[in-house]
């Protein structure tokens, strides 16, 4: 039995994990953060057309953006440790599309019996203008998501 806790550094992020700490059974836990290479993010983006041009990486060589989630999620599974995880253990995952279907790709891989997600509390317009990360989780997820929302003046 494993929890995937999906962690961005954020302060919504570190709430989630938190509320989860005090309210759930304590199972080993997976800390996932998920990345995408700058080049992907350029691409999606109208500023492709005038962005110039990225190095990839040598042969063997990490992403920048890889370093980096993997320096977040290791401070997420720091965090659900404090929080009394056992065994939490830290994930960067490479997004190839939006940010929601790898952190449901990966609870399905690792059959996780809980998702723990953070919510950043958008209004309804915000969220259809910028997407909503945990409503798309909750409602793709084939297994229970825990949505911690935002505090009282956090939102």
């Amino acid at each position: 039995m494993t929890i995937l806790i999906a962690y961005d550094g954020s302060a919504d992020a570190h709430a989630a994990i938190a509320y989860a700490g005090g309210h759930v059974r304590p199972e080993p836990a997976v800390v996932v953060t998920v990345w995408e290479p700058l080049l992907t993010q350029l691409t999606l983006s109208a500023l492709a057309t005038s962005a110039t041009a990225v190095p990839l990486p040598d042969e063997g060589e990490q992403w920048e953006e890889e370093r980096q989630a993997t320096g977040v999620a290791r401070e997420g599974a720091g965090l659900a440790a404090a929080a009394g995880f056992p065994e939490a253990t830290a994930r960067a995952e490479r997004g190839n599309g939006p940010v929601w279907a790898a952190i449901v790709d990966v609870a399905e891989e690792m059959d996780a019996t809980l998702v723990v997600i953070g919510s950043r509390g958008l209004s309804a317009v915000k969220s259809v203008l910028l997407g909503s990360v945990s409503n798309r989780v909750l409602h793709h997820a084939r297994r229970p998501v825990l949505v911690v929302p935002p505090g009282p003046g956090d939102g």
